[in-house]
């Protein structure tokens, strides 16, 4: 019979084997790497380390509950992760101090969201507008 005062092993977090996410992600640019793309392999990687509530919107733990610092550590790597995979431009424009890994997550997804509406209201102006006559060649 096992003694009920001997601790529980404790469980080592995937996140903690990433040693250098560069390696494993491109930088998004916004230009080679498009934010669409970069969304779709972040969040492979944060499936595949278990960390995809950091990212997805769901509630943190009470600053109170036991819980609540492993998951900080957890989502300080996770912020690393979105920090160290957005070019310099992005980085001056997502970084804030005290923030959690979603809310980082968010204002990246905001500077590329945000103007979907008016850039689809652009192409679809420029498509109605587009004479053949305009094109230099048919192929164009």
């Amino acid at each position: 019979m096992a003694d009920k005062s001997e601790p529980k092993p404790t469980t080592f977090h995937l996140v903690y084997t990433v040693t250098n996410i560069q390696q494993r992600l491109r930088t998004l640019d916004g230009q080679k790497l498009s934010y669409h793309s970069w969304v779709k392999l972040f969040k492979l990687h944060a499936i595949g380390f278990d960390v995809l509530q950091h990212i997805d919107g769901s509630p943190a733990p009470e600053v109170a509950s036991t819980e609540y610092p492993a998951w900080k550590k957890i989502d300080a790597i996770v912020l690393q992760w979105i920090y160290g995979t957005i070019s310099d431009k992005l980085f001056d424009q997502v970084l804030v101090d005290e923030s959690t890994s979603y809310e980082a997550w968010k204002r990246g997804e905001n500077m590329f969201m945000n103007n979907k509406g008016s850039r689809a209201a652009t192409l679809q102006y420029e498509l109605t507008n587009l004479t053949l006559a305009a094109m230099p060649s048919l192929e164009a």
